[in-house]
């Protein structure tokens, strides 16, 4: 799988779309690939948050992070049941 997305929305439009409080300033992206800093949008104490996360998946057996490489894909099954967050995208597949 691919893997690869666009952001062409506007901070300002993102912004108003998820209703969150801060205020960053990012460029359009126009070939987003897994392990690159991505922004997101999540829930902290009960408040929407913009952050910037690095894109992959992290299983919860791993011992030690910083040995292990990001994983991109995961089954669709276990989706339902893992943490999630909104990736403010554009278009393409994620």
């Amino acid at each position: 799988m691919c893997g690869r997305y666009v952001i062409f929305s506007t901070p300002e439009a993102i912004r108003a779309l998820f209703r969150y409080g801060e205020q960053p300033n990012f460029p359009p992206r126009y070939n987003i690939a897994p392990t690159q800093p991505v922004p997101i949008v999540r829930l902290v104490d009960g408040m929407r948050s913009f952050a910037l996360m690095r894109w992959g998946l992290l299983p919860s057996w791993v011992e030690e992070p910083k040995a292990f490489p990001l994983l991109i894909n995961a089954r669709g099954e276990s989706c339902s049941t893992s943490r999630r967050s909104a990736t403010p995208c554009g278009g393409g597949v994620v």
